[in-house]
């Protein structure tokens, strides 16, 4: 058998790949006895999904510090170079240091580790690039730093065999997770996303959350790792506490609660998705209904039900025109029966004019106007601020991921008045982020105060209160109750 047919019982079992070729127990491994626990359970996987694969392969890892994932990148490159024929291999981090110094530099480390001298005669390693001798130009793994203005580097990547690894991914700009997507169209290509989980936006978050049914995922605890400072990582419980955000990220391998400036905490969103409510608990409050109507192609338009306590999950519709979704937003309100609706005049001007034209009554609420506080800098952040009010006096939202980023996403600032400014949609999408469509359908619930005329209706004729109602005050008749 030669040495290629050797390394090709390999192809599927990766984990053993690890045991045969590292002199484990000696010399520089005198101390360890193989791969650790989580290194051993997702080199399992990648084997298993790597036997029949129907499409492409994708794991994301968040991690605390220090548990190895850079030795596990280089074992997967030295598997994937020694296994395939002809292998393109891409590997990237948050920085071009990170990447020469750390990853890359782990890699020649593994490399002068192979324990048979024919193996790792078999490739040279270079500061940014690990080649077959044989074939250099076809059989290699690359080194490239990632940038917004050359996103190109990560484009075309189509061959048979295709390897792409991200370190420190929760730092790697959204465009070139973008530009990398159109990679993974051949079954087998695989794509392993490390990272400490240190935002909660952008597409490593959306890893464990949108695009959770696309990937395989991992959160390790450093405390689980076997190389970790435990000195270290007990020194920072002390200091910051055992459930503070810093914990969260560098030990605990999990999304903070909320970045410095996120207007939305993320804890606070999470313990509202999938709450329920008895009907009884919310049915004598007030009904609204918000529309946010799709300003761009990529946008889209929500309509958002909500009554007291409870939002309803959202309808969502793409590339409707004015007249096609002011007589969806008419059944719409046909059936709900709200007792305010409120739609963006941004956009939705011309669904106003038709709902009208038909004989609904609307309300146009400009994003931009005044706020009715002086505590917000215009009408669009008051709303967002009346919404996280309500979740914070115990509103429900449907399990939607969407709703769950959405939310998450805005970061806010201060005016020259120090009135609380939220961030801009252009300015997030120039963030990576998408629009919040169905976050903006919420907030316009809140747009105002809402009268209910028709408590008779609804079978409370005893209860004669006409005041406005308080979305807060669910302890009192008007109020849902919590």
């Amino acid at each position: 058998m030669t040495w290629a047919d050797t390394m090709g019982t390999f192809f599927s079992t990766p984990t053993e790949f690890v045991y045969f070729s590292f002199p484990w127990g000696e010399g520089l491994l005198k101390d360890e006895a193989g791969p650790d626990d989580w290194q051993k359970d997702l080199l399992d996987e990648l084997g298993r999904r790597s036997m029949t694969p129907e499409q492409a392969i994708q794991i994301a890892v968040a991690s605390g510090h220090g548990i190895g994932k850079t030795a596990f990148i280089a074992w997967v490159i030295l598997w994937f170079m020694s296994t395939r024929v002809n292998p393109q291999i891409v590997t990237t981090a948050n920085t071009k240091t990170q990447l020469e110094t750390k990853t890359w530099r782990e890699l020649a480390k593994w490399h002068n580790l192979l324990k048979y001298p024919e193996h790792r005669g078999m490739f040279e390693w270079t500061a940014t690039k690990f080649y077959l001798k044989d074939r250099p130009a076809t059989w290699a793994a690359s080194a490239i730093p990632w940038s917004k203005e050359k996103s190109e580097a990560f484009a075309g990547t189509h061959d048979e065999n295709v390897l792409v690894l991200f370190d420190e991914a929760s730092l790697i700009d959204d465009v070139i997770w973008e530009v990398t997507e159109g990679a993974m169209t051949t079954p087998g290509a695989i794509w392993i996303a490390f990272g400490n989980p240190t935002r909660n936006t952008g597409r490593f978050r959306e890893c464990f959350g949108r695009f959770k049914h696309r990937w395989i995922t991992r959160q390790i605890d450093s405390r689980t790792a076997k190389k970790t400072n435990n000195a270290q990582i007990e020194q920072w419980i002390s200091d910051y506490g055992e459930d503070s955000d810093f914990v969260r990220v560098r030990v605990k391998g999990q999304f903070p609660r909320a970045s410095s400036m996120q207007f939305i905490p993320t804890d606070l969103v999470e313990a509202s998705l999938g709450k329920v409510y008895h009907e009884s608990e919310y049915m004598h409050a007030p009904k609204t209904l918000g529309v946010d109507v799709a300003r761009f192609g990529d946008d889209q338009s929500v309509i958002q039900r909500r009554q007291g306590l409870v939002a309803f999950a959202p309808k969502k519709f793409r590339e409707l025109d004015n007249m096609t979704l002011a007589g969806v937003v008419a059944n719409e309100i046909e059936d709900f029966k709200p007792d305010a609706v409120f739609i963006d005049q941004g956009a939705g001007t011309g669904v106003i004019d038709r709902l009208r034209q038909l004989g609904y009554d609307v309300i146009e609420v400009p994003f931009g106007s005044s706020s009715s506080s002086k505590k917000y800098f215009n009408k669009r952040a008051e709303m967002w601020g009346l919404m996280r009010d309500w979740l914070t006096q115990g509103g429900a939202l449907p399990d939607d991921q969407e709703i769950l980023l959405d939310l998450i996403g805005p970061e806010y600032g201060f005016s020259a008045s120090d009135a609380i400014q939220l961030e801009r949609k252009e300015d997030m999408k120039k963030r990576g982020l998408s629009s919040p469509d169905c976050g903006d359908a919420l907030a316009l619930t809140f747009a105002h105060p809402v009268h209910v005329d028709r408590f008779e209706d609804r079978g409370f004729e005893n209860l004669g209160n006409r005041e406005a109602y308080d979305p807060f005050n669910h302890m009192t008749t008007g109020g849902a109750h919590g």
